[in-house]
C-alpha cells in the first residue's frame, strides 16, 4: 500500500507543478485542461480569472463513443480535440494555454492537442 500512496503523491505533485507553470505563463488566456482515464478522455477550456468553463468535450459523447466505437483510442482523442476546438472557437476563444495535468505529452494527449490546433486553436 505504501508504494501506491507514493505513486499517487508523485502524480499529484507533477500535476500541481505543471498547472502552476501554466497559470504563471497564461497572461489572461484560458486554459485547455485535459484529463485522461483508462477508458475516456476529457477536455475543457477554463477561464481561471472568472472561474468558469467556456467549452468542454469528452469521449463519452454519442458522436464519439457511439455503438461499436472504442472511446479509449488515439482516434477518439483526436475527435475530442476537434470537438473542443470547434466549441472553443464558437465561444470566441482563439488562444489557450495547454494544461496536460500529470500526463505525458504523448499518445492520446498529443493527439487531442494536435486536433485542436487543426481547428484553428492556438496552443
Amino acid at each position: 500500500m505504501k508504494i501506491q500512496k507514493l505513486l499517487t503523491q508523485r502524480k499529484v505533485r507533477r500535476g500541481f507543478r505543471v498547472r502552476n507553470r501554466v497559470r504563471r505563463d497564461a497572461h489572461g488566456r484560458p486554459r485547455l485542461s485535459v484529463f485522461r482515464s483508462n477508458r475516456h478522455i476529457y477536455a475543457q477550456v477554463i477561464d481561471d480569472v472568472a472561474g468558469k468553463t467556456l467549452a468542454s468535450a469528452s469521449s463519452l459523447e454519442p458522436a464519439i463513443a457511439g455503438p461499436g466505437k472504442c472511446a479509449s483510442t488515439v482516434e477518439a482523442a483526436a475527435a475530442v480535440g476537434k470537438l473542443i476546438g470547434e466549441r472553443a472557437k464558437a465561444a470566441g476563444v482563439e488562444t489557450v494555454v495547454f494544461d496536460r495535468g500529470s500526463f505525458r505529452y504523448h499518445g492520446r494527449v498529443a493527439a487531442l492537442a494536435d486536433a485542436a490546433r487543426e481547428q484553428g486553436l492556438n496552443l
